[in-house]
């Protein structure tokens, strides 16, 4: 588990486009460096959605409806779509759990979101514990089943994606609090979720605010790893980097 003596920087966010949240993420991994601390980045989305570091936008004929408000991720997997959901970024140095091999340390990191469901009376469990999961990919990611996707009552919410580099751990995903309905359905299908969003909180009776969600997100994990929490924000270094990702990486006009 992680070291209780560790320190992590808390970074607040609030919503952002797709292209300035993935410019952050990327900004926060390149720009660390040995002996930094560790860095829990908590943040929401306008509409919008992102794909894997290795999809291609002409793949999807939906950019259109999101007027240029869409990014890759430096993670893999499929299209994720956001603007109902809070998500966090985790950026920790690859010594902190060199102990763990890739499958364990994503199942030890995720256990501050097991935290965070049980605490709103959820019962949740890992898909690969789940003997009726068929373990599957999909094009989107709230359709397909991967070993460590979290279910809460037998049902896959959210999505989760890591990254390793020399230098860090990164791990990020998201929590869905509204619920998205299909746009395009008759009378008696009105009320039926779009299966492409996933289900949320919302779907399962219970409302929450950004800002609720995001204490009670910082909340467990403080209490699932006990670790220093240090209110932060992007240093000059880190925004500095950001900008330059958002003109040279993220500008996918040029």
């Amino acid at each position: 588990m992680i070291e209780e003596k560790s320190s992590f920087r808390v970074i607040k966010d609030g919503e952002n486009s797709a292209r300035v949240n993935m410019a952050t993420d990327d900004a926060l991994i390149s720009s660390f460096e040995e002996n930094d601390k560790a860095i829990l980045r908590v943040y929401y989305w306008s509409k919008s959605f992102t794909i894997g570091v290795s999809q291609d936008f002409s793949s999807y004929s939906f950019c259109d409806e999101y007027n240029g408000n869409y990014a890759k991720r430096v993670t893999g997997g499929g299209v994720l779509f956001h603007g109902h959901d809070l998500s966090y970024s985790l950026v920790i140095p690859t010594p902190m759990l060199k102990s763990y091999n890739i499958k364990q340390s994503y199942e030890k990191i995720c256990y501050f979101l097991l935290n965070f469901y049980k605490k709103l009376g959820l019962k949740t469990s890992f898909a690969k514990d789940d003997e009726s999961v068929n373990l599957s990919k999909n094009e989107f990611c709230q359709v397909g089943f991967e070993a460590y996707d979290i279910l809460v009552n037998r049902q896959k919410i959210g999505g989760n994606a890591q990254r390793r580099t020399k230098k860090v751990i990164f791990q990020h995903g998201s929590i869905p609090l509204y619920s998205v309905k299909k746009s395009n359905t008759n009378l008696e299908n009105e009320n039926s979720i779009d299966e492409r969003f996933g289900i949320s909180l919302e779907d399962l009776g219970i409302k929450l605010t950004y800002e609720e969600a995001k204490d009670l997100l910082i909340e467990s994990f403080n209490e699932s790893f006990k670790v220093e929490l240090i209110d932060s924000q992007l240093n000059e270094k880190e925004k500095k980097k950001k900008e330059e990702l958002l003109k040279d990486k993220y500008d996918y006009a040029n």
